[in-house]
C-alpha cells in the first residue's frame, strides 16, 4: 500500500515537491496539502489538471489555522508529513517534527537539490539567508547589468499562487497591465511591478516545468528570483545569496537559508551602511564558516524617496513589505529607514487603528510596532489594509513596499514612495563577476 502523506507548505515549494517527486510515485499517495505561514491561502483544491491521472479529483488544500495537523491526519489516515516551506529557523523545523511525531506521523524533508529543473539557457539565481535581506534590489542590479550588456534577461519568480491554481499554472507578465489583468495580490505586485517597469518580463506559476520552457523562449538568460530564503527550483549556473547584518547570526539558524549560504558562488552582505562594523564582521565570519570558497561582496542599501518634503518634520505612517516584517521577523524595512533618513518628526504607531487581518498580524507577530505590513492575499485583506492606513492620524503615508498601493486602493493622505537599491563597495563587484560569467559562456 502506498504511504499516505500530507504536504505542509505555503503555496510554493509544497506544490513543486509534489510535481517533481510525488506526482507519479506509486509508493506515495498525497492525501492533502496543509497551508501554513500565510493567512487564508487554504480552502482550495490542487486541480486534477495539475495533479495528474492518479488524482482525478485533485487534492484538497486545508488551512492550518482551522485544522491542526493531528486532526487532519486522523481524518485522512495519514502516515507521514512532508515539510515543504521556507523562512523557518532550525528550531522551527524540529518543532514541526515533534508535532508530526506526537500525531503518530513520520516526518520527512525532501532534498531541494533533487527538485531542481535543468535549463537550456544560462541561469543566475538570487536567493537569501532570510526574507528581507534585500534580494529584490540585488535582482534589479543583476538585471540592469545584463540589460547594459545588450542581453534579454527573463525573471523567473519563486511561486506565489494564491488564486486559481489552474489559471496560474504558467503566467507571463510583460507590463503593468498584465499584472492588473490577472488581479495579482499585493505580494505578487511587490515583486512583479519593479521588474516589468524595467522592461524585464516576469514568469511565475505552479508548474515550473512549463514556466521554465516558456522562459527559455522569452529571453537569452534566466534570473531565478528567489522567494523567502528558499532554494532555486531551477539549477543555477551562478548562485548569488544575500545576507543581512541587521540580523547577525540568522545565517547560522535559518532554514533552508543555511543551505543557500553553503551552496553560494557569491555571498552579498547587504545593508552594511545600516549597522556597525562588528555586525558586518560577525556575518562575514559566520558565512566563511559555512562556505570557504564563495566570493563575498559588501554592499550598501541606498534608500531614497520621491518627495522628501512630505517626510521632513511630518508625522508619518510607514507601510512595509509584509513577508519581511511578519514571518521574516525583520520588524521594519526601507520605509522606516527612509522616515529616519529624511527627518520625520514622528513615526505614528498604527497598532491602535488596525482592523481585521492587520490587527491579527500584530497579535501573531508582536515584534512589529511602528509599521503596517502589506497583507493582501484576498480582497477582504486589501480592504483591511486600506481601512487601517486611512484610520491612522498622520500627515504622510510612506510606502516602503515596491507595490504602488495607490493603484489598488484609495489612500486619503499624501503618499511618498520609497525606492532602495544596492551599491557594492568592495571588489570584485557584481558587474565584474557577471562579466566573467558571460565571457565564459560566449555572451560578453
Amino acid at each position: 500500500m502506498p504511504k499516505k502523506a500530507i504536504i505542509l507548505g505555503a503555496a510554493g515549494r509544497d506544490f513543486h515537491v509534489f510535481n517533481m517527486k510525488l506526482k507519479d510515485d506509486p509508493d506515495y499517495e498525497v492525501v492533502a496539502f496543509l497551508a501554513t505561514q500565510l493567512p487564508e491561502i487554504g480552502g482550495r483544491t490542487y486541480p486534477a489538471s495539475l495533479a495528474g491521472s492518479r488524482y482525478p479529483n485533485g487534492i484538497r488544500i486545508y488551512d492550518r489555522a482551522s485544522k491542526s495537523l493531528a486532526q487532519l491526519a486522523r481524518e485522512l489516515g495519514a502516515d507521514e508529513v512532508i515539510l515543504a516551506y521556507s523562512d523557518l529557523e532550525n528550531d522551527d523545523v524540529i518543532r514541526e517534527a515533534y508535532e508530526a511525531f506526537r500525531a503518530g506521523l513520520d516526518f520527512k524533508l525532501v532534498n531541494p537539490l533533487d527538485t531542481m529543473l535543468e535549463a537550456r539557457k544560462p541561469v543566475i539565481s538570487v536567493c537569501a539567508v532570510r526574507t528581507g535581506a534585500g534580494k529584490s534590489s540585488v535582482v534589479r542590479r543583476v538585471a540592469r547589468i545584463l540589460l547594459e550588456k545588450g542581453l534579454r534577461p527573463v525573471d523567473v519568480r519563486h511561486p506565489m499562487p494564491y488564486g486559481d491554481l489552474e489559471a496560474q499554472a504558467c503566467q507571463v507578465f510583460r507590463s503593468l497591465e498584465d499584472v492588473d489583468a490577472r488581479r495579482c495580490t499585493i505580494e505578487e505586485r511587490e515583486e512583479f511591478e519593479p521588474m516589468v517597469r524595467m522592461g524585464v518580463p516576469v514568469l511565475a506559476g505552479v508548474d515550473y516545468e512549463q514556466v521554465l520552457r516558456a522562459a527559455e523562449e522569452e529571453g537569452d538568460i534566466i534570473i531565478w528570483d528567489g522567494g523567502n530564503n528558499d532554494l532555486p527550483f531551477i539549477k543555477p549556473d551562478l548562485h548569488i545569496v544575500v545576507a543581512d547584518p541587521l540580523r547577525p547570526g540568522a545565517e547560522l539558524r535559518a532554514f533552508p537559508g543555511v543551505l543557500n549560504a553553503m551552496m553560494a558562488d557569491v555571498l552579498v552582505i547587504n545593508k552594511v551602511n545600516m549597522v556597525d562594523r562588528k555586525a558586518v564582521e560577525a556575518v562575514r565570519e559566520n558565512l566563511r564558516r559555512l562556505n570557504k570558497e564563495a566570493l563575498i561582496i559588501e554592499a550598501e542599501s541606498v534608500v531614497e524617496v520621491d518627495r522628501p518634503e512630505l517626510v521632513r518634520g511630518k508625522r508619518v505612517l510607514v507601510v512595509e513589505d509584509g513577508p519581511s516584517v511578519t514571518h521574516g521577523h525583520l520588524g521594519y524595512g526601507a520605509g522606516y529607514a527612509a522616515a529616519r533618513k529624511y527627518g520625520a518628526a514622528e513615526i505614528v504607531d498604527p497598532r491602535p487603528y488596525a482592523v481585521g487581518i492587520i490587527k491579527e498580524a500584530y497579535e501573531e507577530y508582536p515584534h512589529m510596532r511602528e509599521v503596517v505590513p502589506t497583507i493582501g492575499y484576498r480582497e477582504g485583506q486589501v480592504r483591511d489594509l486600506e481601512t487601517t492606513i486611512n484610520a491612522v492620524p498622520c500627515d504622510t503615508v510612506i510606502l516602503g513596499t515596491l507595490c504602488d498601493l495607490t493603484r489598488i486602493m484609495r489612500i486619503d493622505k499624501p503618499v511618498v514612495h520609497v525606492r532602495y537599491e544596492i551599491r557594492e563597495i568592495t571588489k570584485p563587484d557584481l558587474a565584474d563577476i557577471i562579466e566573467r560569467f558571460l565571457a565564459e559562456r560566449g555572451l560578453a
